[in-house]
């Protein structure tokens, strides 16, 4: 049986610390990894969002626009007769 003696106990102590900080450390790297990365895909997300809104603006003025062309087009071909 081992002696418990203050050079002992120390050596045991720090031999579990290093016993327990090796057990951890890859909890706490995936941890801070995964946390990192769903940092990213959030603010991914968010620029996602706002590039689908500013399409359905942009297809919103296209439509606005070939409206209005064809509104142009029928007056410049098709004007309007004014009766005298």
């Amino acid at each position: 049986m081992i002696k418990l003696t203050a050079v002992n106990s120390l050596i045991i102590v720090f031999l579990m610390l290093i016993l327990a900080t090796i057990l951890y450390f890859p909890k706490i790297y995936f941890r801070n990894n995964i946390y990192y990365i769903s940092k990213d895909i959030n603010k991914l997300y968010a620029h996602y969002i706002s590039l689908q809104e500013e399409n359905k603006f942009l297809a919103q003025q296209l439509e606005d626009m070939k409206f209005k062309n064809q509104i142009m087009d029928s007056l410049l071909f098709n004007p309007l007769e004014i009766k005298k």
